[in-house]
């Protein structure tokens, strides 16, 4: 494309020897104004009232969480509703509803930035330490659920001396492969992007307190030529590892499910259908968190409504990929023949947990199609709701994939109904508690954005100038 062509099909835009629109930021950012804007967040000693009160919040839920645990280890998991034949009950479904929130993180870091797409420069450290933090509460489900969480490291190949080594064919020691790959890509991902922007912090850090922490982690960063040639062909090269987990790890989690013969849940869909929630609900969560902390330290000028328009965009077209997996698991259960399917669709609709279902098909379905507005996609205050059905829709999608699979298999004399107790509630509310307190904590003590590559989105324009 011509320069004059783009120009007048994008009026307002700079256009990169490339032929791409590079107004990503507000006009008039600056190398100085980035450093100024992003380092300076963890270097304050004080930090906004509602960061406090944010702070505060998630912290309580924390504790509430750390009180469930411990009374769990003490008297079991028979105080949770779980029973025969529900065995499975909140804390797989929180398990699967944590791992599809890491999804977004790795979807923006490594395949976005395989695929040039520059926007994804604001948000990425948000969705990497979102990534983090999820995977870290998932993990714990499972392990809550063993009854004996203490032996843990039963489900690690271990050279044990007696030779009892785990079941491989069981579907929770894939998990412990899949999830931990995911978490050690991601962990390395994260921190090698954060180096050279710790060593920004660290330059300008005003105690020597301040320099002496950010210049342990920054690992000697000097901004040489040499740095920045290793730094990108490390960063690359694990944008390429982490690219395949994005496919792999909620495979491997869906095939829990498809592996058994429960109706239901024996299904050739369950993979690609379990990703593309995966990154459905990853991005609702990311938008849930980048459009308050956008408010709050008043980074519009940094996160313009192109970036969330994009993400809308996104989350709408995972959305849609979304709903034709519903109604491809409807019209298979018909299709197949099975009573025993066909009863199974006919009880999540009309059965005692018809309600439940209906309100999966409202948040999932119903709601986000409002994304087809601009107006909507470009209003932070609506998308962040759309964002938040869907988040709370997606967790609805994880109940009743789970329960209403269970609570009546092929005889009905076993049938019985789930009831969550208190127990499962506090351990999912303080699961969210200890995700939003590490998040506090990240956005306290680390550049929330990456500075590094922000200022190339501020030199584009220029080199895009250049005869």
């Amino acid at each position: 494309m011509k320069d004059a062509e783009a120009k007048s099909i994008i009026p307002d835009s700079k256009i990169s020897p490339l032929g791409y629109p590079t107004n990503l930021l507000e006009p008039g950012q600056t190398y100085e104004s980035v450093n100024r804007t992003i380092a300076e967040i963890p270097l304050r000693l004080s930090a906004p009232k509602s960061w406090w009160i944010g702070a505060i919040i998630a912290f309580l839920l924390l504790m509430m969480f750390l009180f469930a645990i411990a009374w769990l280890f003490i008297k079991g998991i028979g105080v949770w509703g779980v029973n025969i034949p529900v065995a499975w009950g909140f804390a797989i479904v929180n398990f699967v509803w944590w791992v599809g929130i890491a999804h977004a993180g790795t979807f923006i870091s490594a395949i976005l930035l395989l695929l040039f797409q520059h926007w994804r420069t604001a948000i990425n450290r948000f969705t990497e330490a979102m990534t983090l933090f999820a995977v870290s509460c998932a993990g714990l489900m499972p392990l809550l659920h063993l009854g004996r969480p203490w032996v843990f490291y039963w489900l690690f190949p271990y050279p044990e001396t007696m030779g009892v080594w785990p079941q491989f064919r069981s579907p929770l020691v894939w998990d412990v492969f899949a999830v931990g790959t995911y978490f050690t890509v991601s962990l390395l991902f994260w921190y090698l992007g954060l180096v050279p922007d710790l060593a920004t912090v660290r330059d300008r850090a005003p105690r020597l307190w301040q320099k002496k922490i950010y210049g342990i982690f920054a690992l000697g960063w000097r901004n040489s030529a040499a740095h920045w040639q290793r730094h990108q062909i490390a960063y690359l090269l694990l944008a390429g590892l982490a690219t395949p987990l994005v496919l792999s790890v909620h495979s491997v989690v869906s095939l829990d499910f498809a592996v058994a013969i429960v109706p239901g849940w024996h299904s050739t869909i369950f993979p690609p259908y379990f990703v593309a929630g995966a990154i459905y609900s990853g991005f609702a969560m990311s938008l849930n968190i980048i459009i308050p902390v956008r408010k709050v330290y008043h980074l519009e000028h940094l996160i313009t409504p192109r970036y969330l328009n994009n993400m809308a965009n996104i989350m709408l077209v995972n959305g849609m990929i979304v709903a034709y997996g519903y109604f491809i698991e409807a019209f298979m259960a018909y299709y197949s023949g099975d009573i025993f399917e066909r009863y199974m669709m006919f009880n999540r609709a009309f059965g005692p947990y018809g309600w439940i279902f209906w309100s999966l098909m409202l948040c999932n379905v119903l709601v986000p199609q409002t994304l087809w507005s601009a107006r909507i996609r470009r209003n932070p205050l609506t998308l962040f709701i759309v964002a938040l059905f869907i988040n709370i829709g997606m967790w609805i999608e994880r109940f009743v994939i789970v329960v209403t699979s269970l609570n009546r298999d092929f005889t009905p004399s076993a049938w019985a109904m789930f009831f969550p107790t208190r127990w499962d509630w506090m351990i999912l509310f303080g699961s969210v508690g200890l995700f939003l307190t590490l998040l506090f904590l990240f956005v306290r003590l680390v550049p929330m954005i990456s500075i590094s590559e922000t200022r190339e989105l501020v030199a584009e324009p220029q080199r895009a100038n250049v005869p």
